[in-house]
């Protein structure tokens, strides 16, 4: 009876650990409608890899790198310079 009922508790731990939703990473991106709006979550603003670098000189905050969010956000990046909404 105990081979039983451990075999049964497993079976309904595997089944409910595996019909646990997830996110995708498509569900986190968001576009924002400007860049103060953007700027409020990501304060150095959005870039598109580490190695970019800014053509406009020093910036004041470190911008947040995720391509796919700066794809989503890429009408922001006045200056096409790979990061949107930089301060």
């Amino acid at each position: 009876m105990k081979k039983v009922m451990l075999a049964l508790s497993t079976f309904i731990l595997v089944i409910g650990l595996s019909s646990t939703p997830t996110k995708s990473a498509d569900a986190a991106v968001k576009t924002f409608k400007n860049c103060t709006e953007l700027n409020k979550t990501y304060k150095g603003g959005v870039a598109k890899s580490k190695t970019t670098k800014n053509k406009g000189g020093k910036t004041r905050y470190t911008p947040y790198v995720s391509k796919a969010l700066y794809d989503a956000n890429k009408a922001r990046d006045r200056d096409k310079d790979g990061i949107a909404c930089e301060r």
